[in-house]
């Protein structure tokens, strides 16, 4: 009887020990989010999206703001705080607007030369300066001293992904934000590529655009109606699809131990 219970105390306390290290081994990582009415947290995709990579969702985004928000917020220190920038592993855009965020004729060489606060007169350059500014924020805790990433070879490891709009109907932004992050080397999530349909194809009953069988409301881009704010909810199909898609691309960026 001894033996019996020796050995369950064992198998119990093996079983303590192995729970603990898998729990070690098990990195939760923490992504934030920038965006608008496509990506606050009543869409329900990028925290669908978290759960599957295991990750904490710091969804920051605001219907109706713009990436001149995005930088505005950075300045005045509303979208992340020094110590949530100590542990963000990746800062994801979905700042989604029918607009060239590419363009490269205002741009200036350093975050420091633009004139701030920013209005929406220049999405470019906007989104210019959100990246260099991340990217130098997260370079210069090498010279904190508070920092687990003090005196390190390039401070905090940077990881900037972008997302395309839901579906393919606005070309312009799907185009030049993919153009944006081919300069940078940054990911993509590519929801338009992998959603399911095309502005190619209608519908074989409706004669409309698949868009519009899962949006709220419509919009019209090149005199042609489509799907504006997908429905809304963790529960739905464009929004779990969506996470899925996401969750696909932090895999590629992040191990899931």
């Amino acid at each position: 009887m001894k033996r019996i219970t020796f050995l369950l105390v064992s198998f119990t306390l093996f079983g303590l020990i192995l729970s603990a290290q898998n729990k070690a081994d098990n990195k939760t990582y923490t992504f934030l989010l920038t965006g608008a009415s496509f990506a606050s947290p009543n869409n329900g995709w990028f925290e669908v999206g978290c759960e599957l990579s295991n990750a904490n969702p710091l969804n920051r985004a605001v219907g109706g703001e713009a990436i001149a928000n995005t930088a505005n917020r950075i300045i005045d220190g509303t979208l992340y705080t020094k110590d949530e920038l100590e542990d963000i592993d990746a800062l994801v855009i979905m700042q989604v607007i029918d607009k060239d965020v590419f363009d490269e004729s205002q741009l200036k060489q350093n975050y420091t030369d633009y004139q701030t606060p920013f209005d929406r007169s220049n999405y470019a350059a906007a989104f210019d300066y959100v990246i260099k500014r991340y990217l130098s924020d997260c370079y210069n805790l090498k010279f904190d001293e508070k920092s687990k990433y003090y005196n390190t070879c390039g401070g905090k490891p940077a990881v900037i992904v972008l997302c395309t709009d839901w579906h393919d109907g606005r070309v312009t932004y799907n185009t030049s934000v993919r153009k944006l992050a081919d300069k940078w080397g940054f990911p993509v999530v590519e929801f338009d590529k992998y959603i399911g349909f095309s502005k190619n194809a209608v519908h074989p009953v409706t004669g409309e655009q698949i868009s519009l069988l899962f949006a709220d409301d419509k919009q019209e881009i090149g005199g042609e109606a489509f799907g504006w704010h997908p429905e809304n909810g963790k529960d739905k199909y464009i929004q779990q699809r969506m996470g899925a898609i996401f969750a696909d691309t932090m895999r590629k960026i992040f191990p899931v131990k």
